[in-house]
């Protein structure tokens, strides 16, 4: 099997540095980029699972890459920021990232979020361990998802979701009428203590209406049940 490779996009050396030593420990093949154009063609010409990415670079910052990154891929993206305010973290959430810690952070969290976020990843892959398996899917209220191969569909269209959209929305789907607090989706999906659940489970959940053109659509699959959380009904 060959090594995972990350790619860390950072301008500040010894930051990137010390991050490369400990993805290295655990056997990660690391890439590193000083800016964002680097870092894109990286990018294109390596075997990347993960993406490690700075918000304040010169030129163009790590919240464009982000939006450039999520126009053809979705791998998993952790933003890294000084800036620790809720807004910060909505406003790197929203544009696709999967998770967002704060500078200056424990080396040793960083590396256990980046596995957390790649066995999600390794889910979507075909050629998993689990391919054998039948087909998994559910189907509700013109939904189609499949947990074998993480397609999903909408109203006959399919739409393209990471994987930790995808888990939220298989947790509603796969429970039809129940409420989830976005404590619970949090704990359920990132397999994590809470912390700050509500607005990053809620840029998710916004983002995935997004995808599902829920704007448009009368009779919405998500419904929120407010001051409660969220419910998938049959």
């Amino acid at each position: 099997m060959s090594q995972i490779g990350i790619l860390v996009v950072d301008d500040e050396k010894e930051i990137a540095d010390l991050v490369e030593i400990y993805l290295v420990s655990d056997g990660y093949k690391v890439y590193k980029a000083e800016n964002a154009m680097q870092g894109l063609e990286i990018l294109e010409n390596e075997d990347i699972h993960l993406v490690l990415l700075d918000i304040m670079m010169p030129g163009m910052d790590g919240l464009e890459m982000c939006r450039k990154i999520r126009e053809t891929n979705n791998i998993p993206i952790i933003m890294l920021s000084a800036r620790s305010t809720d807004l910060d973290k909505i406003l790197g959430l929203g544009t696709g990232a999967d998770d967002y810690v704060v500078k200056p952070f424990n080396p040793l969290e960083l590396t256990a979020r980046v596995k957390s976020q790649l066995r999600r990843y390794t889910q979507l892959n075909p050629n998993n361990a689990k391919a054998e398996q039948e087909k998994n899917e559910i189907s509700i209220r013109g939904l189609v998802i499949n947990k074998d191969n993480h397609k999903v569909i909408v109203c006959g269209e399919e739409i393209k979701l990471t994987p930790i959209e995808f888990d939220i929305l298989y947790l509603l789907a796969s429970n039809p009428g129940r409420v989830f607090s976005t404590d619970e989706i949090f704990e359920k999906v990132w397999n994590e203590k809470v912390y700050e659940a509500n607005n990053t489970v809620m840029v998710h959940i916004r983002r995935l209406r997004g995808k599902m053109k829920e704007d448009s659509r009368q009779n919405k699959i998500i419904t929120t049940v407010w001051g409660v959380g969220y419910k998938i009904e049959k």
